[in-house]
């Protein structure tokens, strides 16, 4: 395939607007498409936001910001994909509804274009033979923020053809990222090593091991880490995590990948970090306290 000129996005939350931020300012037309027009407006209002304050550290000119927020095309309708090169879908971690958006969506696509899934632990292989074009599709992981995480896991399925996997390379090269070649086991390889760290952490918060502010600091201070697990998994969202702990364990069949049982009720309780306003802190005050 010749280069990606055009880029589809599916999902306008936290992942799709940074996937389309980055996209965008490497000089991509993008496509980004949600069921909500308020996620769709949130998105573009973030996307300015972000790029203003890029303006202002002197990272990015005011006319490159105009022409990147150009580049940056809003739909609610998978026609509007027909002339993309290339779609990532960066919708919610459940399974379910990704293969319900690759039914919806590979109709309305080209013959060669290419399907990339965002998704941070479901196995690619599994998800592209849903498709009709298992040899065109990729797992393409960014990281969040997108336009600040330098790192993108580029992962094959058991069908996925060199050319495809070239192609996002050179695409993820060209937003300005790393890119690191991970094999199709379940959550890759950053997330196979970190989500097992912070459910750790949530057992050891469960048997009273340290309170939140213990762990955490123990964690930054002991090991250099920019942000405690608890702090971590707040940002992630915990529905995400428990997500993701759920693919590791039924994948690996393994009991040490057993989701805590206290992120499990932090999720049954809406608590679900940042995003929900609460999760092992609460963010209604400022600075966050523990809830627990």
């Amino acid at each position: 395939m010749a280069t990606i000129q055009r880029l589809g996005i599916i999902g306008a939350g936290q992942m799709g607007n940074g996937i389309a931020h980055v996209a965008a300012q490497a000089g991509i037309d993008v496509v980004m498409l949600d069921v909500a027009e308020a996620a769709l407006a949130k998105a573009i209002a973030t996307i300015t936001k972000n790029m203003d304050r890029q303006v202002q550290k002197g990272t990015l000119s005011a006319a490159d910001k105009d022409a990147s927020l150009a580049r940056i095309a809003t739909t609610s309708d998978y026609a509007a994909f027909g002339d993309c090169d290339l779609v990532i879908e960066a919708a919610t971690e459940r399974e379910d509804l990704k293969l319900k958006i690759f039914a919806t969506l590979t109709p309305h696509l080209r013959a060669d274009a290419l399907v990339a899934s965002n998704t941070s632990s479901i196995p690619i292989t599994r998800l592209a033979a849903a498709t009709d074009r298992p040899g065109r599709f990729v797992g393409m992981h960014f990281f969040n923020p997108v336009p600040m995480m330098k790192l993108v896991e580029v992962i094959r399925g058991l069908a996925t053809e060199d050319a495809t996997v070239a192609a996002v390379a050179t695409l993820a090269e060209r937003m300005g990222k790393t890119v690191a070649f991970a094999a199709d086991y379940p959550a890759f390889i950053v997330n196979r090593i970190l989500l097992p760290m912070i459910n750790e952490a949530c057992v050891a918060l469960q048997e009273g091991v340290g309170d939140i502010v213990s762990i955490d600091t123990g964690m930054k201070l002991g090991c250099n880490h920019p942000m405690g697990p608890l702090e971590l998994a707040d940002f992630i969202g915990l529905d995400t995590c428990l997500a993701v702990m759920e693919v590791l364990h039924a994948g690996m069949g393994d009991s040490k990948y057993r989701p805590s049982p206290l992120l499990r009720k932090y999720v049954e309780a809406g608590w679900l970090g940042r995003k929900s306003g609460k999760g092992f802190y609460d963010y209604s005050v400022t600075p966050p306290k523990p809830t627990r």
